[in-house]
């Protein structure tokens, strides 16, 4: 641990290694099973279908969100943050678009599920490529509006990494924030929800549950609930009275979901998973044909 720089107020030695070393550990293991998921997906032809362009997204979304995180590690070790106040807006920028990317590419997974199972519809190329353009772009929309003044990137309470400014809680603040949680969350929580529901009324009729249509928005609340409780509090209250070490609970749990999602997206997919084994072993994968649908 390096000492020339004061600890964080609010916070102890062993509180500011342990955050450091939990967002060390959350970066490292994210980013190798999603760096795993893209490489199965690049060098396994079966791999390759529509369907699994948006497991790709989902994965190169949460890679975003591990480095995002080891940046974030690596400053909590130092004490502070030594990017200045241009990384700062930067790194805020960059997390909110690969997060605000990974909810929408989950979102668009589980509107791609719902149509295989309950439509019999099959997913072309160029509307799989359009979502992941799209999922991507509306993201980039949101996290470059702090950039431009609706809203503010500013330092977590540990003040080593950036993210939303919820401290102040003004109009500019809140008219973002409820706009931003709506479209982001809300939205793409409804879309999954509705989707899923309808999938799983599906597999209760035929008795056959090919997966568990629950966990994906299981994973999307407990995440990212925290985090938006926190923001969405802050825009009634002054959450300045909440001590620091706390506050960085929410965000040390959104970090989180890129190891959950590899399990939810890719690990947990058997099909899936079969090529992933294809890439480390060589060994062929029974069924042919690879899509995100059979859990």
């Amino acid at each position: 641990m390096v000492t020339a720089h004061p600890l964080p107020e609010g916070f102890t030695e062993i509180e500011v290694f342990a955050i450091g070393t939990a967002l060390l550990v959350e970066a490292l293991l994210g980013f190798c099973l999603n760096g795993l998921t893209i490489i199965s997906f690049r060098k396994i032809k079966e791999l390759r279908t529509p369907s699994n362009l948006l497991v790709l997204s989902i994965a190169l979304a949460d890679c975003g969100i591990c480095i995002n995180a080891f940046i974030a590690a690596f400053s909590s070790f130092l004490r502070y943050w030594p990017y200045g106040s241009d990384g700062c807006q930067i790194h805020g920028f960059h997390g909110f678009l690969t997060a605000l990317a990974s909810i929408s590419s989950s979102a668009a997974v589980a509107w791609d599920r719902y149509h295989h199972y309950c439509t019999r519809s099959r997913l072309q190329w160029s509307t799989a490529a359009s979502m992941m353009v799209f999922a991507w772009l509306f993201a980039a929309f949101w996290s470059v509006m702090p950039l431009l003044g609706w809203g503010e990137y500013d330092y977590e309470p540990l003040r080593t990494c950036c993210t939303l400014d919820y401290s102040k809680g003004d109009r500019n603040y809140v008219t973002f924030l409820f706009a931003l949680s709506t479209f982001n969350f809300l939205i793409p929580g409804f879309i999954m929800m509705t989707a899923y529901q309808s999938i799983h009324q599906k597999f209760r009729k035929t008795g056959n549950f090919k997966f568990n249509t629950g966990l994906p928005l299981k994973t999307l609340v407990i995440c990212w609930g925290p985090y938006c409780l926190l923001c969405s509090y802050a825009a009634v209250e002054n959450v300045m009275f909440i001590p620091p070490k706390y506050r960085m609970i929410p965000a040390l749990v959104a970090k989180a979901v890129p190891t959950v999602d590899a399990f939810v997206y890719a690990l947990g997919n058997e099909n899936y998973r079969g090529g992933i084994w294809q890439f480390l072993t060589g060994q062929k994968i029974e069924k042919a044909e690879v899509d995100n649908k059979n859990k």
